[in-house]
């Protein structure tokens, strides 16, 4: 079996090593002897979304947002199609961002791909620090956030509850979103390599979209756990 994943517009979208999740899902899968196929995506490339079993966003300044806004919002009615469609979708920071209807800054209004309905505002000040979340499926989630984004997320369900660190805005309590097969999140770090049970998760989505069987073989996750460990050590009060 082969899985396939579209990696959009790594050029643009990799701050703080996000292309270190593509990394991890990629060694989880064939360690377990699952193939994966990793396209980036680059320039004005058209892409057919229902070719893929993952695509996947990272995050990038303001410039470069609005920069792969423009590409993406010519493909708009495709990618809402591919994730009304159950299609799996990953997006952290500035693609999380560019999930929603807009992002309001200082002197301009991005238009965002409207596929979530959240809002992101820019604040005065930059929201930097380790995150320690909670979920109830996954149970902690750690990473780092770098955002001046404040995003407010409305009805949805989110993908945690902070812990340690600012979240989605810095005032509900809330981190990322999970809609559908989407997960979007602020959490860079990178994310997934300290993370290996939403790492799983993901492949799990990805396999059960292609009709495949998602058991997945155990790892040895010791040193993944470790340093999943560290950060809820250091960071969360016990």
């Amino acid at each position: 079996m082969k899985l396939r994943i579209a990696h959009l517009y790594p050029d643009l979208l990799n701050l703080y090593g996000d292309i270190g999740n593509m990394t991890t899902l990629k060694k989880r899968c064939e360690w377990r002897d699952i193939s994966v196929q990793i396209d980036p995506i680059y320039g004005n490339e058209k892409i057919s979304f229902t070719d893929y079993d993952l695509v996947f966003l990272g995050g990038g300044s303001d410039r470069e947002q609005l920069l792969v806004r423009d590409k993406l919002i010519k493909m708009k009615k495709e990618l809402t199609a591919y994730v009304n469609d159950g299609g799996v979708l990953a997006a952290v920071c500035g693609g999380y961002q560019l999930l929603g209807s807009y992002y309001k800054l200082e002197n301009e209004t991005i238009e965002g791909l409207e596929i979530l309905n959240i809002q992101t505002e820019v604040g005065k000040t930059r929201l930097i620090s380790d995150v320690v979340i909670e979920n109830e499926q996954f149970g902690t989630i750690v990473g780092f956030e770098n955002h001046g984004g404040r995003t407010y997320i409305n009805e949805h369900t989110p993908l945690g509850k902070v812990l340690y660190g600012s979240g989605n805005n810095g005032t509900d309590g809330n981190e990322g979103v999970i809609y559908k097969n989407v997960i979007a999140t602020y959490l860079h770090g990178s994310l997934l390599p300290k993370n290996p049970k939403l790492a799983d998760h993901i492949i799990k989505l990805m396999l059960e979209q292609r009709g495949l069987p998602s058991e997945l073989k155990p790892l040895d996750d010791t040193i993944e756990n470790n340093a999943h460990q560290y950060i809820i050590d250091r960071f969360v009060k016990k």
